[in-house]
């Protein structure tokens, strides 16, 4: 078994009744497409898969699924004009991806970009935490403290998990949100 790079073993809250400093909650608290607002905050947006490989789901996150099968654990990060933003961990159980193979099959595709265009697509509610981080493409991998969120999502009645993490770069893009326009 492979170690994410991030633990998400942490205690979380519901975000929106939790508070929250007022330059992150927007972030956190986005319940549409968190990839479609990052395209809006910058001219270029890529991502980076870190890791993909199918896990047993870790034991603090196997009471948020029915069933503890296999899981894909998919870690990226979100650049936005070059810079890292958003650190996303995402678990999907064997189940999950038998019935919607496109999820198994993303590459550089943001999940994102997939799952806000299906009509069926439920979210959970919205929790936070600070997680630590140590990351080498953020301030030389020393460690540090940084906002995160996650949810459950379904499709077709079919169970996910969505985690992501907001790295110090998501300050500037708060920062400079009304002077930044991309063509559509």
């Amino acid at each position: 078994m492979t170690t994410p790079v991030i633990s998400l073993q942490a205690d979380w809250s519901v975000a929106d009744q939790m508070i929250l400093p007022p330059s992150i909650a927007p972030w956190l608290l986005e319940v549409a497409s968190l990839t479609a607002r990052l395209k809006r905050h910058c001219q270029q947006f890529h991502l980076q898969v870190v890791h993909e490989s199918m896990q047993p789901l870790p034991s603090f996150l196997q009471p948020l699924f029915p069933a503890s099968a296999p899981a894909l654990l998919r870690e990226v990060i979100l650049y936005c004009d070059d810079k890292p933003c958003v650190y996303a961990q995402s678990w999907l159980p064997k189940t999950t991806l038998d019935i919607l193979q496109p999820l198994a099959n993303m590459g550089q595709r943001p999940l994102g970009d997939y799952i806000f265009r299906q009509a069926n697509l439920v979210r959970g509610e919205i929790e936070a935490c600070k997680v630590d981080i140590s990351l080498p493409q953020v301030a030389a991998g020393q460690l540090q403290q940084c906002w995160a969120r996650r949810s459950i999502f379904q499709l077709q009645q079919q169970p996910f998990l969505v985690a992501e993490v907001f790295l110090p770069a998501i300050q500037q893009l708060s920062a400079t949100a009304n002077h930044v326009t991309r063509a559509q």
